[in-house]
């Protein structure tokens, strides 16, 4: 069994944002990165898979210099051997590039599964898995919750999360792409024997034109997504505490809805 695993690098939870001078991103200057928290358990599921069936884990990352401790964090828990994209052309590139992108450094790789986490921590746009699963001509299961692989690794059984507490079992025909919801297992530390061995493991590197991208294809100008502005909320209602006894708070809140909120 094949399986990528695909590792976005992502703000810290509790990072402190600021907008950058031209309100279409965030300033990434101060900030700390780390792993998006779904990507860890679609690691994990990868892994389990593994020991249960044999075979191998990759991982994959697309972004700058800094995505290599994302990348070799996925290698300390466990997986076999790495993907890193970077190129500066790749900047601004969204869910549909990312996805292109994906699909040519893993062609002819063979890979039965692909995961992704259900959603980015950052964008939360949830689109990446199901468009590589669209390029690649692959079926898809999207916020998955429990997955097992039949014997002769030809289906999987998948088990999704929906609305209301409801979930919906299918079953899923092989190579297929995976987007897995945070929660589904408890994701393993790094030992220190992981850190030592992740340092042997390969590192398979690719710019944009090594996958044959050209620059009409990359960053804003191949996304199919334009960021016009960003900006934080504005607040613009107030709780306005009413004072006096039951009767003058009732009178002055008639007297409101009446003239101010004309509701009355």
């Amino acid at each position: 069994m094949k399986i990528l695993v695909c590792l976005k690098q992502v703000p810290e939870k509790d990072s402190r944002y600021k907008i950058d001078d031209l309100a279409t991103w965030i300033r990434e200057d101060d900030l700390v990165f780390e792993t998006n928290e779904s990507d860890v358990y679609a690691l994990e599921e990868a892994l389990r898979l593994k020991e249960k069936l044999g075979g191998e884990v990759g991982v994959l990352s697309l972004g700058e210099e800094r995505a290599l401790k994302t990348i070799k964090s996925g290698l300390a828990m466990g997986a076999d051997r790495a993907f890193h994209l970077s190129d500066p052309a790749f900047q601004g590139s969204d869910a549909f590039v990312v996805a292109t992108a994906i699909a040519r450094a893993i062609s002819g790789q063979n890979f039965d599964i692909i995961f992704t986490g259900v959603q980015s921590e950052d964008m939360a746009f949830a689109q990446t898995g199901t468009i590589l699963a669209q390029l690649l001509g692959w079926p898809h299961a999207t916020i998955v919750m429990e997955v097992n692989v039949s014997e002769g690794g030809k289906k999987a059984r998948v088990k999704r999360e929906l609305e209301s507490n409801l979930f919906e079992v299918v079953e899923i025909s092989l190579p297929a792409v995976l987007t897995i919801q945070s929660g589904i297992n408890q994701p393993r530390y790094a030992t220190l024997k992981g850190i030592m061995q992740a340092k042997k493991k390969e590192i398979r590197r690719f710019s944009a034109q090594d996958l044959g991208l050209e620059s009409s294809q990359l960053g804003k100008t191949g996304s199919m997504v334009d960021h016009q502005k960003m900006f934080f909320p504005e607040k613009k209602k107030k709780t306005v505490i009413l004072e006096g006894t039951p009767e003058e708070a009732a009178r002055t809140l008639m007297e409101r809805l009446r003239k101010e909120a004309k509701v009355l």
